[in-house]
């Protein structure tokens, strides 16, 4: 009975972080959509754009990632799509994409332990963030 009760509560904590994920998700996409509108109307105005506040890590840390070494980037992660929960895939990788999240400009934000980015298709990658 105990362990029903575990797995009801983790499918459960895996809903409620995949709602919330999805939830600022859109709102990045909206801030994303109005502010084109806003640039489409308001073009002769130069206005410093608003910076939109990146996601909770969570997003990315409830990812399976498995560990690999390059020559040039040293050690890094990989997640792959088939190994992962469905919504917590697509959650991070919507963010990744509405963020163009490519090696050269890796998304992460304050607070994060590591940069992540997309290259080729159904991988996400991570690195560990050099510390100051």
């Amino acid at each position: 009975m105990a362990e029903r009760r575990y797995v009801e509560i983790e499918a459960l904590t895996d809903f409620i972080i995949a709602t919330r994920d999805q939830s600022q998700n859109m709102v990045i996409v909206c801030e994303g959509l109005l502010r084109t509108l806003e640039l489409g109307e308001t073009k002769e105005k130069s206005q410093p754009k608003p910076q939109t506040q990146a996601v909770n890590e969570q997003t990315f840390l409830c990812l399976r990632f498995e560990p690999q070494t390059g020559q040039k980037i040293g050690p890094y992660d990989v997640a792959y799509e088939p190994q992962n929960l469905e919504q917590n895939w697509n959650a991070a990788m919507n963010i990744l994409k509405a963020n163009n999240a490519v090696i050269e400009k890796r998304y992460h934000g304050p607070g994060y332990k590591f940069s992540y980015w997309l290259f080729g298709e159904h991988k996400i990658y991570r690195q560990l963030l050099k510390q100051p």
